[in-house]
């Protein structure tokens, strides 16, 4: 006879509620493709339809991080990253960058102190032709460790069963580490005091052909500065947007962009691991943001901020998410793009690629 699996510790269970709630924001930054499944398991469609019904106010918004705002600046290489990658980003220079911010939510008029989860998308773009679309988010790791235990996270979350969440954790350790960020990381009054996460691994060669694997963060210049999540819950719905406009009357606002290099035998292809603190670092340069838009006109509205297009001297690794992502995003864009009418503009502009 079986077994049974063992019970997970309390504080895991004590998680569960809170992991529950964050799925769906994590779940936009990491979707499905049927590259793992049998196609009568799971597809994109399925997975983007995971993210609930398409009710009238959702219509022609992205599935999931719906709520967000554009924003336009330049990403100011310092020329450092030149010894990890040839891609012209990383060569000293100003490149424009057109980025949106985000929540993690799957209704686009969500109050923001309802996001546990926030984002940052980038697209950069070099006068050689070269792209690199980036979609992050402010948790330092993810929830679990392969897509088949995402897909199962999501039905555990969405399942009616009680038990079904207590006997996925019980499944999936790695779980509880993230089930402690949810409950006890601190909150902030603003998106420009996050720190911004690639979370997933990517290659990165340079001139001379040699490759390196690599995780990138955002960090702030801004000092992070906690709030109590009580004191969000009583200021107007869309707070962050007023807070980052208000910031920006005092000038730009920045970000460190910080790479980090994978020893042999770091975990590159389980995002649920962190990886030591010790592994090096440098310091690509500084995403400078001088300006936001609100979506509706805005020039990031139309930009599927899809993590697999990257310039030469950047590449996917063995992590399966990205590709995973790419599925999803595909799908997100075109029910977004389809139903745009219901998402009207509000102003004559056009409308960027």
């Amino acid at each position: 006879m079986p077994q049974p699996r063992p019970s997970p510790p309390r504080s895991v269970i004590g998680s569960l509620v809170v992991i529950a709630a964050v799925v769906g924001g994590t779940a936009a930054a990491f979707g499905y493709t049927a590259g793992w499944f049998s196609p009568d398991r799971i597809t994109p469609n399925r997975m983007v339809d995971a993210f609930g019904p398409d009710t009238d106010a959702r219509l022609g918004h992205r599935r999931n991080h719906a709520k967000g705002l554009c924003f336009t600046g330049s990403f100011e290489a310092s020329g450092a990253g030149a010894a990890l990658s040839r891609a012209q980003m990383m060569a000293q220079g100003s490149y424009p960058v057109v980025g949106r911010l985000n929540l993690g939510v799957t209704d686009p008029v969500a109050t923001d102190a309802s996001a546990r989860v926030r984002g940052m998308s980038l697209q950069v773009r070099t006068p050689d032709g070269g792209e690199w679309r980036s979609a992050m988010i402010d948790l330092p790791f993810f929830p679990v460790s392969t897509p088949q235990a995402f897909y199962g996270l999501m039905q555990a979350s969405a399942s009616k069963d009680p038990g079904a969440m207590p006997a996925f954790a019980a499944a999936h350790p790695e779980l509880g580490n993230f089930g402690a960020w949810a409950k006890t990381a601190p909150w902030t009054g603003s998106f420009a005091e996050e720190r911004y996460n690639s979370i997933n691994s990517f290659v990165f060669t340079d001139a001379s052909g040699r490759n390196s694997t690599v995780r990138w963060s955002m960090q702030p210049e801004a000092t992070p500065m906690p709030i109590p999540h009580e004191e969000l819950e009583r200021r107007d719905a869309s707070f962050l947007e007023g807070e980052i406009r208000q910031r920006l009357a005092s000038g730009p606002v920045r970000w460190r962009m910080t790479v980090t290099v994978a020893n042999p035998g770091d975990p590159t292809a389980d995002p649920s691991k962190a990886w030591p603190e010790d592994r090096r670092t440098v310091e690509a340069g500084t995403l400078v943001l001088s300006a936001v838009q609100a979506e509706a006109d805005g020039p990031c509205r139309e930009i599927n901020y899809d993590p697999t297009v990257l310039p030469d001297g950047m590449r996917t690794s063995d992590d399966p998410f990205p590709a995973a992502r790419s599925a999803a995003y595909a799908k997100s864009f075109d029910r977004r793009t389809a139903e745009s009418g219901h998402y009207p503009r509000t102003a004559a502009v056009g409308a960027r690629p």
